[in-house]
C-alpha cells in the first residue's frame, strides 16, 4: 500500500515534520521550518522524501513493490 505522508527531519537541526508527498512529480527542495535549512535530495535520490524521510516517494515505493 503506497504511503502519501513522509516524516522529514532535518539534519541540520533534527526537526522533524509529517509532510504530504506528491504522487506524479519529486520534490527537489525542502524549507525546513525550524532552521530554514534548505534540504535538497542526496546524490543518487530523486528527491528529499527518498533522502531525508521515514518513506520513499510515492513513485518510488511502486517501483519498489510493482504496483
Amino acid at each position: 500500500m503506497t504511503q502519501f505522508i513522509s516524516i522529514l527531519t532535518c539534519p541540520g537541526c533534527g526537526r522533524r515534520a509529517a509532510e504530504a508527498m506528491p504522487t506524479d512529480a519529486c520534490q527537489y527542495f525542502y524549507e525546513c521550518t525550524g532552521c530554514g535549512t534548505l534540504l535538497k535530495p542526496k546524490e543518487g535520490d530523486c528527491c528529499v522524501f527518498c533522502s531525508y524521510g521515514d518513506v520513499p516517494c510515492p513513485p518510488l515505493q511502486v517501483a519498489r513493490t510493482g504496483r
